[in-house]
């Protein structure tokens, strides 16, 4: 079998040598060995550097995504949490859905300013949460 050096995993995966140090130090990949003061792993790596990736990118933690993976190192998904997280994403998605339409209407509207435009009101609205000041009477969506 042919192992591949950091470098050309780093190349390889597109993620920075220093990145897959970390990873190694978090438990998250291993090396297997070494070739001179370069670490090898096998091209199994990269699988599973893609999986990490989409992990973080779906905003799952480095502890979680530790917890993905069995004592064999083999993945084990909880489908409870995909399914929760892609909800999470959904929820996340119509959020930016309509941050990005109430932004549209804002560079269009046809109001004198921006804020004698109703739409942007509500769109100033949400920016901030609730639950910030205790102390003041909740916004009015």
């Amino acid at each position: 079998m042919k192992f591949l050096d950091i470098a050309d995993v780093a190349r390889r995966s597109g993620m920075a040598a220093s990145k897959l140090r970390f990873y190694e130090e978090k438990g998250l990949i291993s090396s297997v060995g070494r070739r001179g003061l370069k670490r090898l792993f096998d091209p199994g790596v990269l699988e599973r550097l893609s999986l990490i990736a989409l992990a973080r990118t779906a905003g799952f933690t480095l502890d979680e995504i530790g917890g993905m993976f069995g004592e064999d190192g083999r993945p084990r998904l909880d489908r409870v949490q995909l399914s929760t997280r892609a909800d999470d994403l959904d929820q996340t998605v119509r959020r930016l859905s309509a941050l990005r339409d109430g932004l549209r209407h804002a560079a269009a509207c046809p109001a004198p300013s921006h804020m004698e435009c109703p739409t942007f009101q509500r769109l100033l609205r949400t920016a901030i949460p609730r639950h910030v000041d205790q102390g003041s009477p909740p916004i009015r969506r």
